[in-house]
């Protein structure tokens, strides 16, 4: 796909249930051992009450998103994320990008970000950039 192929609109939305398997691989990634995310005695006394998916987690669920939605042709220059409430495991999240806006000679694509979790709450908003090259990939 290059910058041209890209319309304003276009969209993709990719769904997950978060399970305690998916915080403990990504921490054990990372490398942070918070006990918000990881100790659900310590979580339960927080104003979570239970534990948590880290922030991050779901900003790399956006990426993937994107990936999806733009090709192996596309890279981040920018992603910007604001966390409106916590993901909780067992929590099902939607994970939607839509195309907002592009310039060609920049080879630039600009992407509303949004993640909600269980149809109706909306945990995560922001905007991502993305520059576009010209690559044939065939695996």
């Amino acid at each position: 796909m290059t910058v041209q192929d890209v319309n304003i609109g276009d969209r993709e939305v990719w769904t997950r249930t978060i399970t305690d398997a998916d915080v403990v691989m990504y921490a054990g990634l990372i490398g942070d051992r918070g006990p918000l995310h990881l100790d659900e005695q310590f979580a339960a006394t927080t104003r979570f009450g239970g534990r948590i998916a880290y922030g991050m987690q779901c900003g790399g669920y956006i990426g993937a998103t994107l990936a999806q939605l733009l090709g192996v042709g596309s890279a981040y220059v920018a992603q910007n994320m604001r966390f409106k409430g916590p993901v909780h495991i067992g929590d099902r999240i939607r994970v939607e990008c839509v195309v907002t806006g592009k310039n060609e000679e920049r080879r630039r694509v600009f992407v509303d970000t949004t993640v909600t979790k269980n149809d109706d709450e909306v945990v995560v908003t922001g905007d991502a950039e993305l520059v576009m090259f010209d690559v044939e990939w065939n695996p």
